[in-house]
């Protein structure tokens, strides 16, 4: 049996007449950039999330950017966050005229590692940025005393992290702000860009409503030099039903997570992902770590099993960054999670039988000689 590493045609199936019938309103509306559904929409999230404020930008990159404009981040100042994640937390960073100060992972959470954070603040540091990676939270209570006893931000990078949970609190709320994607693969995905910001700060969501509308706080009155950062009308109208079904949709890659964890957890040299303590994992991203990837992934995709790699070069190994200075060895589980972590396909529409497809396939996989 072939599977798909991810199916979109199967996840929107089941809600393609209400979809359709939102984006003719918006169609017939005229409401294309911003407008009455983006605001539906950001109503309906700041509710599920437990905020006062949600703000619908343009993707995750700018929910990012634009929060560390809100926060006064700039010129000569340090952000610190982590180099397993995807390139944009660190972009962000950089073009808010910042410079990312990377710390590593916690090798059970593959989240920041707070007992790190304190070596690296100077007095250059402004805010952190904790990734809340592959729809787990950061060990939060850890990072945010040691943030308010030196002052510093806290924005949370929730972009695989949708209704993710820490001590029953969601992701993105602990925070000064929270940032989220909206790509279509993730836990809650728009039909092409989209993202979000929410927080608590009246000042923050005033802040980031101009600056994603030109600075404009009423049409031609510009209080600050913005950018065309707004989330599409048709993006607020297919969020806003998506949000609808989000719980269920987490509910069910959880139930996977545990059928696929409690197959492979006795498998040799594979170390299964584990739900910290502290939170409800939503598992945007499944990834057990292996031996030997790369023969791995070629047995799954010989046999129709579709897999993937988040992320194989740490974003202190990158080129782009070559210039802060960082060697190789300097962030060890970065570095050695980026060459063992295997995703598996994972997206609340799997069927058992699919279910039972990945994990025989992948048990076929790491019994092959070349893995032990």
């Amino acid at each position: 049996m072939k599977v798909p590493f991810l199916d979109l045609q199967a996840h929107h199936a089941p809600l393609r007449a209400e979809i359709d019938h939102a984006i003719a309103q918006v169609i017939d509306a005229g409401a294309f950039a911003g407008g009455p559904w983006v605001a539906d929409f950001e109503r309906d999230f700041a509710a599920y999330c437990g905020c006062e404020y949600a703000i619908g930008v343009g993707n995750g990159t700018d929910a990012l950017w634009l929060a560390l404009l809100a926060c006064d981040i700039g010129a000569g100042d340090e952000v610190i966050t982590v180099p397993s994640t995807f390139m944009a937390t660190a972009e962000a960073i950089t073009y808010s005229g910042a410079k990312p100060v990377f710390v590593d992972i916690d090798q059970h959470s593959y989240t920041m590692d707070p007992s790190q954070v304190e070596a690296a603040i100077t007095s250059k540091t402004k805010a952190i940025i904790p990734v809340h990676l592959f729809g787990q939270t950061a060990d939060m209570d850890a990072i945010l005393e040691l943030a308010h006893a030196r002052g510093l931000v806290v924005i949370e990078d929730a972009a695989q992290a949708h209704g993710a949970e820490y001590k029953g609190r969601k992701a993105g709320t602990l925070g000064d702000v929270g940032c989220f994607s909206f790509y279509p693969g993730k836990n809650l995905g728009a039909f092409g860009e989209a993202g979000g910001v929410i927080t608590n700060d009246a000042l923050i969501n005033e802040k980031i409503r101009a600056l994603r509308d030109h600075g404009q706080v009423r049409k031609y009155h510009h209080t600050l030099v913005g950018w065309n950062c707004r989330m599409d009308g048709i993006q607020g109208a297919v969020l806003r039903i998506k949000l609808k079904h989000l719980d269920r949709a987490n509910a069910l890659r959880r139930q996977h997570a545990a059928e696929y964890n409690s197959a492979f957890q006795h498998l040799e040299g594979v170390v299964v992902p584990a739900e910290a303590e502290w939170g409800k994992h939503v598992y945007h991203v499944y990834a057990l770590r292996v031996p030997d990837r790369d023969t791995a992934m070629a047995h799954l995709t010989e046999a129709g099993i579709g897999c993937g790699i988040h992320y194989p070069i740490p974003v202190h190994l990158q080129e782009a960054y070559r210039d802060l200075g960082y060697g190789r060895g300097t962030f060890k589980v970065s570095e050695r999670t980026s060459h063992e972590f295997l995703s598996l396909p994972m997206y609340p529409e799997l069927s058992a039988e699919q279910v039972r497809a990945v994990i025989n396939v992948v048990e076929e996989a790491l019994a092959a000689p070349a893995l032990n």
